[in-house]
C-alpha cells in the first residue's frame, strides 16, 4: 500500500501530531522534502509532504501565511510538516487557520522528530511498495507463463491477467476481430473499440495508446503485438483506474508472451511458404498425388474436400481501404492490400483450425480455400466492405445476390474459382483468372467463375479494343447511311434479330421484303462479306451489341 499522512501519524517513533485537514490524511505520499523558499513550488511535483520551520516565512502574518498556503496547496503538495520550537514556540494561528481554509493537512513535528526521521519513514515505505510491485509483478509474470504454455493458452493467459488487473482483457487477431476476452462478458465491450484498434494497427509495432470506453467508467489500454512493422495482433485491457506498477509488470509480461504466441519465426513463415509455393506448383502442373504428398499434414486437409481458387491483384494506383473488421491497413500499395486480404483470410481461417494455403505471385496472390469455410466467408466479407467503403454507384445485382460496384476505392479485384478438387486444379486456377479479369472490367473486387458462367457475355464487350474492332466493322455502313441513301445499320440490326426471316424485319422496319433484301444485298457490296456465312453474322452482331448506343444507333 502506498504511505499516506495518515500511516505516518499513525508511525509511533515520529509523534506527529494532526493540526488541519483531518479528513484528507488517506492521500498518499510521494516524497517528503524540507524546503524553507518563500516559493518552493518551481521544485515540486506534487504528492510531497512539504517540511518547513517558517524560517523566512512570517507564519503569523495572515495574508503571507494564506498566500503561501494557497499557493503550495495548487501546487499538488498533500502536507505540511510544520518543525515546533525551532523558529516558532507554537504552530502560529495564521497558518493553522490558512491550512484550514485549503482543506490541506498540517501536521506538527516536534522538536525531537528531525525532518531526516521522516524523510527516512516516506522512503522506506516508497521502496517497500516498490519490492511489493517487483515481486507481484513477477508473480504475475510466472503465472501468466503457466496460464500461456496450458491447453488454453491465450484464452488462459487472459483470464489470468484480467483478474490480476481487476479488469478485463481481450485479444485481437491480425484483422482486427476479437479472439478472445475474459471475462466472457468482455468480448462485447472490447467490439467496440474496433476503430480504435484499427488505427493502432495502421501503426509500426510496438505501439500503445490510451482509449475511454463510452459505455462504461472504464479506462482501456492497446498493446499491438509484434516485433516488426506489422501488429499481429493487440491486446486491450480495461481498469478502473491507472496502472500502478505490478499491474504495468504483469501487462508487459503479457504483452511478450503473446507476441510470442502470436509471431511465428521468420524461418518457420519462410518454410510454409516455400512448401506452400511447391504444393501449388505441382497441383497447377496436375500432379496432384505428388502434390499429396508434399502437403502432409499442413495441407493435406486442405486437398481431401473441395476447395476454391482465388486469385488477386492490386488495382493499379490504388491504396488499400480501412476497416474496423478486416483492415487492409498494413501498409501501402499493392504489398499493403494483399497482406490485408491474406490477414482477413488467415485469422478466420485460424478461428477455425482449417487450412489456408497462399502464395505470392509476381505481385498477385495465389490462394486455395476451403470450400464454404471460414476464409472463403472472410475473402467474400472483406470483398463486400471494401465495395461498400468505396462509396460507387451501384449496379445490378448478380446471381449471387452481390451488387455491381466500382473498386476504385477499393484497391484491390479479386477472381474465385468454382469448387474443385485436386485433379482439377489447373483448370479452377484457369476459372480464377478470368473471374479475375472480369472482376477488373467491370470494377467489381470480387467476382465467382459461376457468377461469369450464369451471366450474359454482352457485359464483357465493353473493352475499348472490341469497341474500336467494332467500329471498323461498321464504319462504312454508317457513312453510307449519313449520305440519306438507306438506312442499312438499323435493317442489318432487324434483320439478325429476327434470324434472318424477311417478313418479320420488314414488318419491323415498316418496309416491304423486297426493300429489305435490296438493303442486305447492299450490306453484302458494300463490306465485301457474305450474310449467309455464321461466323460474319455473329461478328456483325456482337459489332452491333458492342456499338449500341453510337452514332445511328
Amino acid at each position: 500500500m502506498p504511505h499516506t499522512l495518515a500511516s505516518l501519524v499513525n508511525h509511533t517513533a515520529l509523534k506527529l501530531t494532526v493540526l488541519a485537514g483531518e479528513e484528507r490524511l488517506d492521500v498518499p505520499v510521494r516524497w517528503a522534502h524540507a524546503s524553507e523558499l518563500i516559493d518552493p513550488v518551481p521544485y515540486m511535483e506534487g504528492g510531497e509532504l512539504l517540511l518547513i520551520t517558517a524560517l523566512k516565512l512570517d507564519a503569523e502574518d495572515p495574508e503571507a501565511t494564506r498566500r503561501y498556503v494557497r499557493r503550495v496547496a495548487e501546487a499538488g503538495v498533500v502536507g505540511l510538516g510544520f518543525a515546533v520550537g525551532v523558529n516558532y514556540e507554537d504552530v502560529p494561528e495564521a497558518l493553522v487557520e490558512a491550512a484550514r481554509e485549503q482543506g490541506l493537512p498540517l501536521l506538527g513535528v516536534p522538536r525531537r522528530t528531525p525532518f531526516i526521521a521522516i524523510s527516512k519513514a516516506v522512503s522506506a515505505s516508497v521502496a517497500a511498495d516498490q519490492y511489493r510491485a517487483v515481486t507481484a509483478g513477477f508473480e504475475a509474470q510466472r503465472e501468466l507463463t503457466r496460464a500461456a504454455l496450458s491447453a488454453e493458452g491465450p484464452a488462459e493467459l487472459l483470464a489470468r491477467l484480467a483478474a490480476h488487473l481487476d479488469g478485463w482483457a481481450a485479444l485481437y487477431d491480425a484483422s482486427g476481430a476479437v479472439v478472445a476476452a475474459a471475462p466472457d462478458w468482455a468480448a462485447r465491450r472490447a467490439a467496440r473499440l474496433s476503430e480504435d484498434v484499427a488505427r493502432l494497427r495502421e501503426r509500426p509495432a510496438p505501439a500503445s495508446s490510451v482509449v475511454s470506453d463510452t459505455d462504461g467508467d472504464d479506462r482501456v489500454e492497446l498493446q499491438s503485438l509484434g516485433t516488426g512493422r506489422r501488429a499481429r495482433g493487440v491486446l486491450a485491457v480495461g481498469t478502473g483506474a491507472r496502472l500502478g506498477t505490478a499491474e504495468r509488470y504483469a501487462v508487459h509480461s503479457a504483452v511478450a508472451l503473446l507476441t510470442l504466441t502470436t509471431e511465428r519465426s521468420r524461418s518457420l513463415q519462410d518454410a510454409e511458404q516455400r512448401l506452400g509455393d511447391a504444393v501449388l506448383k505441382m497441383l497447377l502442373a496436375g500432379e496432384p498425388d505428388h502434390a499429396r504428398a508434399v502437403a502432409g499434414r499442413l495441407y493435406g486437409g486442405l486437398l481431401d474436400a473441395p476447395f476454391r481458387v482465388v486469385v488477386a491483384e492490386p488495382v493499379a494506383g490504388e491504396e488499400p481501404a480501412s476497416s474496423g473488421g478486416a483492415s487492409p491497413a498494413r501498409g501501402t500499395g499493392a504489398a499493403g492490400v494483399l497482406e490485408a486480404l491474406t490477414d482477413a483470410m488467415d485469422s478466420a481461417a485460424a478461428r477455425t483450425g482449417e487450412a489456408v494455403l497462399a502464395v505470392p505471385d509476381a505481385g498477385r496472390l495465389i490462394v486455395l480455400v476451403a470450400d464454404g469455410g471460414a476464409a472463403a466467408d472472410a475473402c467474400a466479407a472483406y470483398a463486400a466492405e471494401a465495395e461498400a467503403r468505396s462509396g460507387a454507384q451501384t449496379g445490378p445485382r448478380g446471381r449471387s445476390g452481390r451488387r455491381e460496384t466500382a473498386n476504385g476505392g477499393a484497391g484491390v479485384a479479386v477472381g474465385l474459382s468454382a469448387p474443385t478438387g485436386p485433379m482439377a486444379a489447373a483448370n479452377a486456377y484457369r476459372q480464377a483468372e478470368q473471374a479475375l479479369s472480369v472482376a477488373r472490367r467491370r470494377g467489381r473486387v470480387l467476382v465467382e467463375h459461376e457468377d461469369v458462367a450464369a451471366g450474359s457475355v454482352l457485359p464483357l464487350l465493353a473493352d475499348d479494343a472490341v469497341r474500336a474492332f467494332a467500329d471498323g466493322l461498321l464504319r462504312a455502313l454508317r457513312e453510307h447511311d449519313a449520305t440519306g441513301r438507306g438506312d442499312l445499320v438499323a435493317s442489318l440490326r432487324a434483320w439478325l434479330a429476327r434470324h434472318g426471316q424477311w417478313d418479320a424485319a420488314a414488318a419491323d422496319l415498316g418496309v416491304h421484303r423486297h426493300t429489305l433484301r435490296y438493303r442486305m444485298r447492299r450490306v453484302e457490296e458494300i463490306l465485301g462479306r457474305s450474310l449467309d456465312d455464321a461466323d460474319v453474322r455473329m461478328e456483325l452482331w456482337l459489332a452491333l451489341k458492342a456499338t449500341a448506343g453510337g452514332p445511328a444507333d
